[in-house]
């Protein structure tokens, strides 16, 4: 069920889209940072046990 959103349905509805899609984004970042700096670490740590 929606609620009544008047004449600005469209401006409100679009700013939740927005507002999704950057959550969304960000989440993606956040996920590819971490994995290469799972990487990087695990390189490190490769490193210094084979030295």
């Amino acid at each position: 069920m929606m609620p009544e959103l008047g004449k600005y349905a469209g401006e409100v509805l679009s700013s939740y889209a927005a507002s999704l899609v950057l959550l969304a984004g960000l989440v993606v970042v956040s996920l590819r940072a971490s994995r290469k700096a799972k990487m990087a670490l695990e390189a490190l740590e490769k490193g210094r046990q084979d030295g």
